[in-house]
Formats: C-alpha cells, sequence, structure tokens
C-alpha cells in the first residue's frame, strides 16, 4: 500500500464503475461506503421499496417509506456527494440482465437476500462477464460474534464476506453492526482491488520506463 492522501485516492477511484445488485442492508450501507471513498459511478440493481420494518439495518430513512430504494439511495448518495453518478436499474435481476444491467462494471458486489439469487449472480458473473472480480456476502445474522467475521479470496475474481453460516429469521435477525461490518468489508475489498490498478499501473509506467 502506496501512502496517498485522499484527494489522490479520491481523484483515482473517480474513474470507476462499481455494480451492487441489491439495496437492502448490504447493497445501501455498502455504496454509501463506496460514494464517501469516492468511486466515481455505482450502478445500483434493486426492484423493492422502502419499509420502515426495514431501517434498522438499511441506509434509508423514515420519510423514505415506500420509494423505490434505488431511488430513495440515489437521493442519499447525492446528499454526500452531488458529483457521484449513480445508475438506477429497477427490474428484478437474472441470467439475461446481470451481463446487461452491470456491463462496463469494474467490480460487482453481491447484496441479494435469497441464496439461489447469489448463487445465481456468482454463475452468471463467472461464465459471461469473466475477469471482473464479484464480492459476495454471505452469513451476517444476529449480533457480537466479531471473531467469525472475515474476507476470503475464493478465487482470482471471487471473494466472500461474513461468517459463512448464520442464516437470517425471525428469531435471529440481521441487525445493523454485523450488517455494516460485512458491508463495509465488500467496499474495502472493492478499494483495495481498485487502489491495486493504480499501483498496478505505476510499476507498469516504471518498467517502460526502464
Amino acid at each position: 500500500m502506496i501512502p496517498m492522501r485522499f484527494d489522490e485516492i479520491k481523484r483515482h477511484l473517480s474513474g470507476f464503475r462499481v455494480g451492487i445488485a441489491g439495496a437492502g442492508g448490504l447493497g445501501s450501507n455498502c455504496a454509501v461506503a463506496l460514494a464517501r471513498s469516492g468511486v466515481g459511478t455505482l450502478v445500483i440493481a434493486d426492484f423493492d421499496k422502502v419499509e420502515a420494518k426495514n431501517l434498522n439495518r438499511q441506509y434509508y430513512f423514515a420519510d423514505q417509506s415506500g420509494i423505490l430504494k434505488t431511488i430513495a439511495l440515489r437521493e442519499n448518495i447525492s446528499r454526500i456527494d452531488i458529483d457521484i453518478k449513480v445508475i438506477t436499474h429497477t427490474e428484478m435481476l437474472d441470467r439475461t440482465s446481470i451481463p446487461v444491467v452491470f456491463s462496463g462494471c469494474d467490480v460487482i458486489v453481491e447484496a441479494l437476500d435469497r441464496a439461489e439469487m447469489k448463487e445465481m449472480i456468482v454463475e452468471v458473473v463467472q461464465l459471461q462477464m469473466p475477469g471482473i472480480p464479484l464480492i459476495v456476502g454471505s452469513g451476517m445474522a444476529g449480533w457480537g460474534r466479531n471473531d467469525l467475521l472475515k474476507s476470503r479470496k475464493v478465487d482470482k475474481n471471487l471473494y466472500v464476506c461474513g461468517d459463512e453460516s448464520s442464516e437470517s429469521d425471525d428469531d435471529f435477525p440481521p441487525m445493523a453492526a454485523r450488517v455494516g461490518i460485512v458491508a463495509s468489508m465488500q467496499a474495502n475489498i472493492v478499494i483495495e482491488i481498485l487502489m491495486n490498478k493504480m499501483t498496478d499501473n505505476l510499476s507498469l509506467n516504471y518498467e517502460n520506463k526502464a
């Protein structure tokens, strides 16, 4: 990691496009972390609306209940940094739409609720979008147990964040703290991948000059 001022980091990150599949607890918090870090373009896909019952973990506000999550999240990000470009898609993702919606993205974040949707996006990205890194969230229900939350590189372009075991239900709900930690882990990996592109370019330029 090269020591660097934030304005330099932001200038570099502003040139990238990151896709986020899902705008619930993981997706909304990850999007905000990436926006605050200076990522220039966010492509956010979610068909659902903000609900009051989910405000315990999602980056929305009470007066946004009933609004499409993508619209509400774009509004919230604009209040953080008006220069961040937010592209929204409100259809349900499927095997056909995923490559279209996230075309041109440098990295994709998976932030979907259902296991079958998670499996689908992993398969589609790896088979139809080879070379694009995908960061998956898995296992974040409940509270405490910080020591079980981790990030793991599965292969060259697939990462998993979470405890990879805890499943959410009425008696073991997802809560802000653990969901936020995993969302920040996902955002941190995105930033690491994108910042490494600067290191790679610096090394390439040095080699060319030599």
